[in-house]
């Protein structure tokens, strides 16, 4: 789990979404007003909602008006949770069960405290089966 989080408002534009994911290295932001999480935003979100000619040499102003649509626009809402003190089985038959690649990971009042993703699944698998197995 990373408990790093950057985090978006609704009302954020998607082009301050597309800022944060052009200078980061992860693909998903959580949705948080008031201090609790409502959404998630992917970074597949933000390509299938603004148009595909920016940054081209066809790209219009009507294409880069894309980018003023807001976060609560294209979120998924009410996203797949899980409490700290789950278990790796536990996310793992989440990302099997919903078809997701991220799950935020909340206290009890809803307030993020951190994200997992495949990734990190994957990243913890592969550090226990490179860790020598203990004498019995």
């Amino acid at each position: 789990m990373s408990r790093k989080l950057v985090t978006v408002v609704f009302d954020d534009t998607l082009a301050t979404v597309k800022h944060i994911f052009d200078e980061a290295k992860f693909h998903h932001l959580l949705v948080v007003e008031d201090g609790k999480l409502h959404g998630v935003v992917s970074d597949r979100d933000l390509l299938r909602a603004m148009s595909p000619f920016i940054g081209s040499t066809v790209e219009s102003a009507r294409d880069v008006n894309t980018l003023n649509k807001r976060v609560h626009q294209i979120m998924t809402r009410k996203p797949v949770t899980l409490r700290p003190e789950a278990k790796i089985a536990d996310a793992v038959e989440m990302f099997l069960a919903h078809r997701i690649s991220c799950i935020p990971i909340v206290d009890e009042q809803f307030r993020p405290v951190g994200i997992v993703s495949w990734r990190d699944i994957l990243r913890s698998m592969a550090a226990d089966a490179r860790q020598p197995e203990s004498a019995a």
